[in-house]
């Protein structure tokens, strides 16, 4: 596709008034990523308010499984001999 033929997408801007340490950090971390700092608080702000909204999914079940998902919450552990070993690994900073 050409440049002439692409859509135009209207822009509209976003004023904020930050730290002077927090721009620092912003266009340290900006550059570290390859990005600009407007391209890397954009995509940061995405990425928070995408999880924001899948946070706020709720899920709806039948009578059925939700019964079923309770009692499996409820019901005590089965015996897991991988997690046991691995439980009893000293962890490497040890």
């Amino acid at each position: 596709m050409r440049p002439s033929e692409r859509k135009k997408t209207k822009r509209s801007a976003l004023n904020i008034r930050i730290q002077p340490e927090t721009r620092v950090l912003i266009d340290r971390t900006a550059e570290l990523e390859g990005k600009t700092p407007t391209d890397f608080v954009l995509d940061a702000a995405r990425h928070a308010a995408l999880d924001t909204l899948l946070d706020q999914r709720i899920l709806t079940v039948n009578p059925q499984a939700y019964a079923e998902f309770l009692a499996r919450l409820d019901a005590p552990p089965q015996h897991n001999e991988r997690l046991q070993r691995s439980l009893q690994t000293p962890a490497p900073w040890e």
